[in-house]
């Protein structure tokens, strides 16, 4: 096994490197699963782990079908914080990096269990592009059987009512009213508030006031995440097991920023070794390693992905070039 223990400001270890880039040059089949630490190197929280709460709730238990019957206002307070903190982060080079490569090389196939909608904003070839867990920024309606109604929504908010409270100065009273110039002062001025810090007050929210499906008009629309109990998409699924039982071997599997032993997206991986493919995994946790352990052959680079994606990739897509803000 290959190591290196990397950070923003200490090089990669050149044999370790040199190692990973002659292998990479070589290969024409590369399979990458992705996790929530790519984006928290643009200052996503997990919401997954330590300190996964939201307001006092378990984040986990807001993802749920019930949850959503229970309390939908509730649910979408959550989900409408989370695609507002989304919308505020901007992809990172890693993001970028990982769509340039799907442009250079056909056989370039990710798995992404992130629902933020970086590596879509990353312009990251859609085909070229699986949604294990699905995505924020598609809404569909709660009738799956009659309706079936779904949309890609970016706007924020999807609806007033779910508009992040701000700091400053209430817009809405009559003295700043009458006047435009406070209008725009009071703007520049307030802030967002913290909503997932539970002294932060926020609305009992009615049906009214939720996304309601313009097609049936009857039922409330939900975020087109995967919920805990419900099926992963089989469309994807039955995507990355056809891109793993084609006649072609796997020359490289990389992993980035998850864990390697969360099924079933760990599953993969040692199906990408039974087609020939080396490991290469890039996580800040130096004991997040394969669930079949490591083998011969494979790469661990610790550090930030927004660092060490970009160093791995350069033989092929050349230098990140980050757009302008």
């Amino acid at each position: 096994m290959a190591s290196n223990s990397a950070a923003p400001d200490v090089a990669i270890d050149k044999d370790t490197l040199e190692s990973f880039h002659t292998h990479l040059s070589k290969s024409t089949r590369v399979l990458s699963l992705l996790g929530a630490g790519l984006s928290a190197s643009s200052g996503l929280p997990t919401f997954r782990g330590a300190g996964g709460l939201w307001r006092t709730h378990d984040s986990i238990n807001l993802a749920t079908p019930e949850a959503f019957d229970a309390n939908p206002g509730l649910v979408w307070q959550f989900y409408s914080y989370r695609r507002h903190i989304s919308m505020q982060a901007q992809p990172n080079a890693a993001h970028y990096a990982l769509a340039e490569l799907s442009r250079k090389m056909p056989g370039f196939l990710t798995l992404s269990q992130n629902v933020d909608g970086l590596s879509q904003r990353a312009d990251h070839p859609r085909k070229q592009l699986q949604l294990l867990h699905g995505t924020l920024f598609e809404v569909r309606c709660m009738d799956r059987a009659v309706c079936r109604y779904s949309e890609t929504n970016f706007t924020d908010p999807i609806v007033p009512a779910l508009a992040i409270p701000t700091s400053g100065t209430d817009l809405t009273s009559n003295e700043v009213r009458k006047d435009v110039s406070e209008q725009l002062h009071a703007k520049r001025q307030a802030k967002d508030l913290d909503i997932s810090d539970a002294a932060i007050p926020i609305a009992d929210l009615e049906f009214k006031d939720l996304p309601i499906c313009p097609k049936c008009q009857k039922y409330l629309l939900r975020p087109g995440v995967v919920w805990f109990g419900e099926s992963l998409p089989w469309q994807v699924l039955q995507t990355v097991e056809d891109f793993i039982n084609k006649e072609e071997t796997i020359d490289l599997i990389m992993v980035i920023g998850t864990s390697a032993k969360v099924y079933p997206a760990a599953g993969y991986i040692q199906e990408a070794r039974d087609k020939g493919a080396r490991v290469c995994v890039i996580n800040m946790d130096e004991n997040d390693r394969p669930s079949g352990g490591w083998k011969d052959g494979d790469w661990f680079f610790k550090g930030d992905a927004s660092v060490l994606v970009p160093k791995l990739l350069e033989p092929i897509i050349g230098q990140v070039k980050m757009p302008m803000e």
